[in-house]
């Protein structure tokens, strides 16, 4: 099985925004590119919620009968490691291996020593195609890097080959995360990572390292841009570099986690993908669930009361929904309007706080970020929430593949092409 050069997550919180995802894609096909959806939901959001990896699996299947979709789509198994890999083997074909909790953690003598035995033929100076400077590599560099990422990476082995007894050989994708690292990788430490990767025989084909900058949920990127830029670029070749030099497989590309309205970034992702003529995954399904809230505001009635109870109750529960986001969040509670402010408000108003269009003042980017870790909310209404999601279906599927198509595959993946007309495509495939 083999990933195709485009791939975005999709995929949403309760299960019924597939067919708009779909319609998304379907417009760029329109516009001569092709994309393969990837449904992800980790571990964590189906406990919170209640649901389970085969709900995710029906979701999708469902999605591409009612839509004709006829290229490959994945279920991926986000975010796991043998702790919780079971509850996945039956409805995923995508594994995204998480080894964050195990970088740092001192290697047995075994693994440190294999370790550094597959990399110490590159001491000394190291040129990587694409990059005008050197590496110096020496003993206590390869040292240091044994002793932060050996053991994740010997891990990530034990997690693929676990999966690989239980569902075949080349019957699914691996990812490999490295992205909830505490610093972003080097150059040169991604290449060792995907050198101890290809030691461990796994064939990654997606590889998911901790950039430089914020990458928060729902909201822009938070950094230097320019410097984004430069290490993006230079990560691109070291991927090149380390699947001929390590017969890593052709398909192997960058996965950008947390992917979502990082439309900063979204001209030089552009820019780079087309000067080196590789791939690129996406994940960005969580801000679907706010495009469910902004139809709902946006329809009015008992639609934008609904949201606006969202809001108060996630406003009251702020601490439980939180916590488990912490460190890919930055809310200034200070700057979060009162529920009862926000109760006088009309639709224009709320969806003008919420939508990400930093053009219009009613944007508050920590309303947004609020909202977004309170799907658990609406989860708790259960079929209250649930029945305005069908009664409201035109309203929100509009702003679902909108959302997806003109503020992420226009910029990302077809980069100056431009659809129709903002949002023409799009609705044109909701309307029919």
């Amino acid at each position: 099985m083999k990933i195709e050069k485009y791939s975005i997550g999709v995929g949403d919180r309760f299960g019924m925004e597939g067919p708009a995802q779909l319609r998304a894609l379907q417009a760029a096909e329109d516009q001569g590119v092709s994309i393969v959806p990837v449904w992800n939901k980790s571990n964590r959001e189906h406990t919170l919620i209640g649901t389970s990896p085969d709900d995710v699996r029906r979701s999708a299947d469902a999605a591409v009968e009612s839509c004709g979709w006829t290229s490959s789509y994945y279920v991926d198994a986000d975010h796991i490691g043998l702790g919780n890999v079971d509850r996945f083997l039956s409805a995923s074909n995508f594994y995204t291996i998480d080894v964050a909790d195990f970088i740092g953690k001192p290697p047995g003598n075994d693994v440190r020593e294999g370790s550094a035995a597959a990399i110490s033929p590159f001491i000394g100076d190291l040129s990587i195609p694409g990059i005008p400077r050197k590496f110096k590599v020496s003993k206590s560099m390869i040292a240091a890097f044994t002793d932060k990422y050996a053991f994740a990476i010997a891990e990530a082995g034990k997690v693929y080959r676990y999966i690989e007894e239980r569902k075949g050989k080349e019957t699914f994708i691996t990812e490999i995360s490295v992205d909830e690292a505490a610093q972003p990788q080097t150059p040169i430490e991604l290449f060792f990572i995907l050198a101890l990767i290809a030691r461990e025989d796994v064939p990654v084909q997606t590889i998911a390292p901790k950039f430089t900058g914020a990458f928060l949920k729902g909201i822009d990127y938070v950094g230097d841009v320019n410097q984004f830029t430069r290490e993006f670029q230079e990560d691109l070749a070291v991927v090149a570099f380390a699947i001929e030099r390590f017969h890593l497989p052709e398909t192997l590309k960058l996965s950008v986690h947390s992917g979502s309205d990082k439309f900063s970034l979204y001209p030089a992702i552009n820019s780079a993908i087309r000067k080196f003529d590789t791939g690129l995954h996406l994940k960005t399904a969580g801000t679907t669930w706010l495009e469910e809230v902004i139809g709902l505001a946006a329809a009015g009635g008992d639609g934008l009361n609904l949201a606006k109870e969202i809001y108060a109750q996630s406003f009251k529960r702020f601490d439980e929904l939180a916590k488990p986001y912490l460190p890919v969040i930055h809310i200034d509670r200070a700057k979060l309007p009162s529920p009862k402010e926000v109760d006088l408000w009309n639709s224009q108003k709320f969806v003008g706080s919420l939508r990400h269009d930093t053009s219009n003042t009613a944007y508050n980017v920590n309303f947004r970020q609020l909202v977004h870790i309170g799907f658990r909310v609406a989860a708790d209404m259960g079929d209250r929430y649930r029945d305005l999601l069908r009664h409201y279906r035109r309203e929100i599927e509009t702003n679902v593949t909108a959302n997806l198509f003109d503020r992420h595959i226009v910029p990302l993946f077809l980069g100056k092409r431009k659809p129709e007309k903002s949002g023409e495509a799009a609705s044109r495939l909701v309307n029919s």
